[in-house]
């Protein structure tokens, strides 16, 4: 078993012991989540591919944020963002704006990049780097910027 999987597995037996219920729920959707990826592929999973699953249900919940503020269901959104809270304590450590900055522009020198048709080289060889630690979209915006 992966160590993300082991660390959701105990903050799920330490919820129910707490009894918090509401917690209980988004981690057992979290773990069905991964368990439904096992068995469709018939493998268990890594810890860089539970991290993707993770962060595949932190983009699911934000849509649903979005949807549910614009149809001015504001209790509905609030439910969604305190299951995100509780998802994103078995990601990583966010890197910081300089952080970031500066592991895009050491990867834009690796990689020789100079024009934007550099840009996916760049985005793949960042890709495991960034993993679970900041948004491709705003990776992305980033590195338009850089060599556009």
């Amino acid at each position: 078993m992966s160590a993300l999987k082991s660390q959701i597995t105990e903050a799920l037996k330490a919820s129910m012991r707490e009894r918090d219920m509401d917690t209980v729920t988004v981690i057992r959707s979290v773990q069905a989540a991964i368990k439904q990826i096992e068995v469709d592929t018939r493998e268990e999973l890594d810890d860089a591919r539970v991290l993707a699953v993770l962060e595949k249900q932190i983009k699911q919940r934000k849509e649903s944020i979005s949807a549910f503020s614009s149809a001015g269901r504001e209790d509905l959104a609030a439910k969604e963002q305190f299951e995100i809270g509780v998802i994103s304590q078995f990601l990583p450590t966010a890197l910081s704006e300089q952080e970031l900055d500066t592991l895009i522009e050491n990867e834009i020198s690796n990689q020789g990049a100079t024009t934007i048709r550099d840009m996916g080289k760049v985005m793949n060889a960042l890709r495991p780097k960034i993993a679970g630690r900041a948004d491709a979209s705003i990776v992305s915006s980033k590195i338009k910027t850089l060599l556009g």
